[in-house]
């Protein structure tokens, strides 16, 4: 039992060592995605729509997509890390954009999970809602860059 303990305590002591900052949101998100599946499919015979392999592997896909999102944006924090040191400054936050990216990710899904919930027939308090879109809209909104004019 110890064995197995000592083993659970490393896994867990690793995961949180190697992503810092990020593992907060991705274990959230991890739980988001499995309960927006879930709360999806259970949604799905109240919406009158079919369930099908195709549509729930696409969903899936979708999902792991989320996950290349948020590695995208780890490779542009290490690259604007890398420039900003190497310019001989120094930046507090290594993964500031890819934590963004993974709180608006894990919004999205907050919100997909109250909209399944509401079609499951389950009450949702009504500042519930506005309060997760607004959190998405600040995660947008975090950075005011106009588009690609400035670029």
């Amino acid at each position: 039992m110890n064995n197995i303990k000592n083993f659970v305590s490393t896994l867990i002591g690793a995961f949180f060592s190697f992503f810092g900052l990020l593992a907060i949101p991705i274990l959230l998100l991890v739980g988001a995605n499995i309960t927006d599946y879930i709360t999806g499919l259970v949604a799905s015979s109240n919406r009158k729509e079919k369930i099908s392999s195709y549509k729930s592997f696409k969903g899936i896909i979708k999902k792991i997509m989320h996950y290349v999102l948020i590695l995208v944006s780890a490779m542009i924090d290490v690259l604007i890390n890398y420039s900003v040191v190497n310019l001989g400054f120094s930046f507090e936050w290594p993964m500031l954009i890819a934590c963004v990216t993974t709180v608006w990710l894990v919004a999205n899904e907050f919100i997909s999970i109250l909209e399944n919930l509401v079609d499951i027939g389950v009450p949702i308090p009504k500042f519930l809602m506005p309060i997760v879109k607004k959190l998405k809209n600040y995660t947008e909104n975090i950075y005011d860059i106009d588009d690609e004019e400035d670029w």
